[in-house]
């Protein structure tokens, strides 16, 4: 049996969970800064900022982001060994597979990276 090395969780049941977990957190994030803008009349800087200063809010976008993170590698992950295969692509489909796994990991490594210097850096 072959091993793929690059999904999440080695066990399709595992990665299907994970994003269903991320996109629901994903989701009260959402619903969350939604309301907020929409409870909050003439929103200013200094709100803004202060959400964004507490803790809580730091955890949460920080939990948000970590989310965000896991949900998009197990969809490009998905995507990338359904349709990047040896029937589509020929010989190569292997090597451009890899090569689409890593620059997309290393993307969402990048940004992930940007987005807590964001975060911590309020």
């Amino acid at each position: 049996m072959v091993t793929n090395v690059t999904n999440f969780s080695r066990s399709g049941l595992y990665d299907w969970m994970a994003q269903r977990v991320s996109a629901v957190i994903l989701a009260a994030y959402t619903l969350f800064l939604l309301g907020y803008l929409f409870f909050s009349s003439d929103l200013t800087y200094g709100e803004w900022h202060g959400l964004f200063s507490s803790t809580g809010m730091r955890i949460f976008s920080l939990l948000a982001l970590v989310a965000l993170s896991v949900h998009a590698w197990v969809g490009m992950w998905t995507i990338s060994t359904d349709y990047l295969t040896p029937m589509a692509l020929g010989k190569l489909a292997t090597v451009v597979r890899f090569l689409f796994q890593a620059a997309c990991g290393i993307a969402m490594f990048a940004f992930f990276v940007w987005g807590v210097q964001i975060l911590w850096g309020i």
